[in-house]
């Protein structure tokens, strides 16, 4: 029987959020798939009008996950009322203020932020369980693994990518190759969190 840190939550909350984490993996996949179709196929300069919106809505599906995972009762309702005003906030400056030709990279680096805040939070609640946690075998563990490193690391990148852009092209370059990594490592991450999740399961 698995003994760790979900057995301090009730169980639905635990298999509910890793139901609906392929669905958001698919979502993202197929972003990422218009996102390189507008560039490549159809020579868009920019493919912003859909990353811009994407990235808002990534970070409140990464609120809403960390708001399952962690277990302290503030915390739950601070993530409950940014759910809430992030959106709204991100729309504003999308459409308002940055346009939807530039990236948003006040709210992508207020998002970053926040996720990193919320994943040390977890790791926080981790060290006050009294009983052993198997970490190996934690899938929340390794989600909150994956957020904290990939948004530590490009908060600086996306924060100020609209400096970033006027730099010379071979920087910008190595700068995709970074991003690339990151994302292959977060999205690691999240596999080992599945193949945690299957062992349980077995």
């Amino acid at each position: 029987m698995f003994i760790g840190f979900y057995g301090l939550f009730k169980k639905r909350f635990s298999f509910f959020y890793l139901k609906i984490f392929p669905f958001f993996l698919l979502i993202s996949l197929i972003v990422e798939l218009i996102g390189l179709y507008a560039i490549y196929i159809l020579k868009k300069k920019s493919n912003l009008f859909i990353y811009n919106p994407f990235t808002a809505f990534e970070f409140v599906f990464y609120m809403w996950l960390l708001r399952a995972i962690i277990r302290n009762k503030l915390v739950k309702n601070i993530l409950l009322v940014l759910l809430l005003l992030y959106p709204i906030g991100a729309g504003i400056n999308i459409y308002f203020f940055q346009g939807v030709n530039g990236f948003h990279s006040i709210t992508y680096a207020l998002g970053c932020l926040l996720i990193i805040t919320f994943s040390s939070f977890y790791f926080f609640e981790l060290f006050l369980i009294p009983e052993p946690v198997s970490l190996l075998i934690e899938p929340a563990f390794w989600i909150c693994t994956g957020l904290l490193f990939f948004y530590s690391c490009t908060f600086p990148l996306f924060g100020l990518s609209n400096i970033v852009t006027s730099l010379p092209r071979i920087i910008i370059n190595n700068i995709e190759i970074i991003i690339n990594i990151l994302n292959s490592l977060l999205y690691l991450m999240f596999s080992i969190a599945f193949l945690c999740k299957i062992k349980e399961t077995k």
